[in-house]
């Protein structure tokens, strides 16, 4: 499975008196049996018999881009890559609705381990009818070119992941063409994530074939629909029925994937030019309240909770003397102005009827909401600064409510809001487990405990102001000692996951948020013309709260962003370019404590970096809320926005943050899958480090241990407790937190079936089509 914003996931004992207590832990789960009371939130895609779905017809879904690349196993693959896939080539093990794999009987017949000494050997019976669309059966050469090219052994094939393949020995024809017997030179527990996607021969035999050959055309393939068409300029993928697949026919004639950028699923819907959009929360409440008015009526539709609400702020209607000045002014003498007017009104009415139009067609649509199989996390960098003391990652982590995190996102979704207790499984699957324990709730006195272990300690950061030299620029950065202006409470400041985290997309990873925030891109900050200790009583109030959104949760913070606004009209001064530093108050116990927490003249600061593009405001307003809880126990921190397409490439993976939100998707192997995410980075000649996927640098040669024992435990019993134990010590290095699963909306025709918000399960794409009239 794909990380929803990275390329990737198919993606010490502690010391000290105050840590010691939690160690003791590592060993538990948490809160006890949770794996076998936890249950997913059940998928949403208006579920139809197949005798109640038409034959026939075209569906437009859409996706964030046309894929770079065919080639699942390649780095540049993305969401759209696996959709392709899932619906054109074979998957010999699907996922069913909690997450688990599931012999596929379209292509399997039956696949088991029927020798573990001296070697396991796994026996693949193929379905008797299974051929690709050359009309060639799909058989053991298939299964070894496919082998040959991921196992690493050839440096020639440009490969992405090729976790397991490396672990075969050998593949055989079994005792006819129908079984192929593949030996392992070292026990596997995650063999079913073999396989799938399974790519013909033609394009796994050569590595020019599998380099190029299969990013842009898929001449063969095996599954319900096969790949008809790729129109960059048009941004669509066009698939077809497969005449020659064995199983249930596909419903449909054609399934067009279409590229509209979340930004533009709105209009596209209106427009009639998708039938199927995953979508962010400020179009699903459009769609919504669309549908609200309709029920209303006419009357309704009109009223000021409908159309004001659906669509924005619209112009209020004018008072008598306002009324009559306008009108004077748009049929008055002056023609320049009276002009000027006009065209103001034409637009303004043209607007407004495009706003109209936009909600009548809107409400031809539904929404359908669940759980995406994803997680996000807070991301702590270990390689260096504060974070690469454990105690004070600790001390973060034990500052968040992660329940009031979850709520801020899922509760106004009417989604359940339980923070995600595993870095390596999702509620409902198998191997779930909440080791949150293993680190402990939310506790202030703990965090500040941890952080006066660490040598933090309130006013530790003060040194006397130096005075300042002849030249300098006004706006430029105080130095630490520097009294601060406070920042007016709700300013408007610079402002996406995939994914990218997104994504896939999944979606993403997908990792990256879905809404649009108000007034992002601003690069000034607004600062108070008033005494600070008076703004700092109220920005204090706020802080306690941790109410609000956005930039108005993130009191007293310096935001910069790669985009600045110029500040227009107001107060002189009451605008600082961007860079000016502009922080706020303590936290109430710093400031009784005297003050922001320091160390050898230097304030404990952290880099906070978040995305500031228009489908981030989940995101940002997570962030907002993490800092304020920071503050309480006197950590600051330094909010950097920067663009969706620089997020998680130039920052994330490159390490320069100290802070982050980003997703990783749910996995059915996360002995496989995980280990990567979660390996102890390894120096490299160059003296830098060799991270693979663990972009937060923080591990230990015990978890890489654990992942190595579960990987090769074929009792899944025995392989479940080690994945929980390496869960338990991932909590333990407090290299990531896990927040919240992330919500998945999909807006839909509602005589669409079998499609929408998918959860865990893998899409059965020749049931998705039209409900039968």
């Amino acid at each position: 499975m794909s990380h929803l914003g990275a390329p990737l996931r198919s993606v010490a004992l502690l010391t000290g008196g105050v840590i010691a207590a939690s160690v003791l832990t590592l060993t538990g789960c948490g809160s006890g049996d949770e794996e076998s009371t936890a249950r997913p939130v059940p998928q949403d895609i208006a579920p139809a018999a197949r005798d109640r779905v038409a034959d026939g017809g075209t569906l437009r879904w859409a996706v964030d881009a046309v894929p770079a690349t065919l080639n699942a196993f390649q780095a540049d693959a993305d969401a759209t890559t696996a959709r392709i896939a899932g619906a054109v080539l074979p998957a010999l093990f699907t996922l069913d609705d909690r997450g688990r794999p599931q012999r596929n009987p379209d292509y399997l017949e039956s696949a088991e381990i029927i020798e573990t000494e001296p070697k396991q050997v796994v026996l693949y019976k193929l379905h008797q009818q299974a051929v690709w669309s050359d009309g060639r059966e799909i058989g053991a050469p298939d299964f070894a070119a496919q082998w040959r090219a991921l196992s690493g052994k050839d440096s020639a094939y440009w490969t992405a992941r090729n976790a397991g393949y490396e672990r075969i020995e050998k593949i055989e024809r079994g005792a006819s063409d129908l079984e192929v017997r593949v030996t392992f030179n070292k026990p596997y527990a995650d063999w079913r994530a073999l396989f799938t996607p399974l790519y013909p021969k033609d394009v796994t035999g050569k590595p020019d074939t599998f380099n190029d050959g299969a990013r842009t055309r898929l001449a063969t393939s095996a599954g319900p629909f096969r790949l008809k068409a790729v129109d960059t300029d048009a941004g669509t993928v066009t698939l077809v029925r497969n005449p020659r697949w064995w199983g249930q026919p596909a419903k449909l004639d054609t399934l067009v994937l279409r590229a509209v950028p979340r930004t533009g699923r709105a209009a596209a819907l209106a427009a009639g030019t998708v039938d199927l959009a995953e979508i962010d929360r400020a179009t699903a409440d459009r769609i919504a309240q669309a549908a609200q008015e309709r029920k209303k009526g006419a009357a309704g539709a009109e009223g000021a909770a409908g159309p004001q609400a659906a669509a924005g702020p619209v112009s209020a209607p004018l008072a008598p003397s306002a009324a009559l000045k306008s009108w004077a002014l748009a049929y008055g003498s002056d023609e320049v102005t009276a002009a000027r007017v006009q065209a103001v009104r034409a637009k303004e009415r043209q607007a407004a009827a495009a706003q109209a139009a936009e909600r009548e067609a809107l409400r031809g649509f539904t929404v359908r909401k669940s759980l995406e199989p994803a997680y996000t996390q807070l991301a702590l960098n270990g390689e260096s600064g504060p974070l690469a003391d454990e105690r004070v990652r600790r001390a973060v982590a034990r500052a968040l409510d992660r329940r009031v995190l979850a709520e801020a996102v899922l509760k106004p979704l009417g989604l359940p809001a339980h923070p995600v207790g595993s870095h390596l499984a999702l509620a409902g699957q198998w191997a779930y487990a909440d080791s949150s324990g293993a680190l402990g709730e939310q506790d202030t006195e703990e965090a500040q405990a941890l952080l006066a272990d660490a040598g933090w300690t309130p006013g530790g950061g003060a040194r006397k102001p130096a005075e300042p030299k002849e030249g300098t620029k006004a706006g430029a950065e105080a130095s630490p000692g520097t009294p601060r202006a406070a920042s007016v409470p709700g300013a408007r400041t610079a402002a996406h996951g995939q994914g990218a985290p997104d994504r896939p997309s999944n979606d993403g990873l997908y990792i990256v948020g879905d809404d649009k925030s108000p007034g992002d891109g601003d690069g000034t900050r607004i600062l108070a013309p008033a005494p600070v200790e008076a703004v700092r009583g109220a920005l204090l109030r706020q802080a306690a709260s941790v109410g609000g959104t956005d930039d108005a949760e993130n009191p007293g913070r310096v935001d910069t962003s790669d985009q600045a606004d110029k500040a227009k009209g107001g107060v002189p001064g009451a605008y600082a370019p961007r860079g000016t530093a502009a922080p706020g108050p303590a936290s109430p116990s710093a400031e009784a404590a005297g003050g922001p927490l320091g160390r050898n003249g230097k304030e404990l600061t952290l880099r906070f970096v978040l995305p500031s593009g228009p489908g981030s405001e989940a995101l940002r307003t997570v962030g907002g809320k993490i800092a304020a809880m920071l503050d309480r126990i006197g950590i600051r921190t330094h909010v950097v926005k920067v663009s969706d397409e620089s997020y998680f490439k130039d920052h994330i993976a490159a390490g320069d943050y100290d802070l982050a939100l980003y997703s990783w998707p749910a996995t059915a192997y996360p002995a496989t899958d995980g280990r990567p995410i979660f390996a102890k980075p390894q120096p490299a000649t160059d003296g830098s480090l060799l991270v693979e996927q663990n972009y937060t640098r923080v591990g230990t040669d015990h978890i890489d241990q654990l992942f190595d024992q579960a990987a090769a435990e074929l009792d899944e019993k025995a392989a479940r407790e080690l994945v929980k134990q390496a869960d338990a010590r991932i909590w333990a290095a407090a290299g990531s937190i896990p927040l919240y699963q992330r919500p998945q909306l999909v807006a839909a025709r509602p005589n669409v079936v079998n499609a929408g918000a998918f959860g865990f399960a893998t899409p059965r794409y020749e049931d998705i089509g039209f409900r039968r009239k």
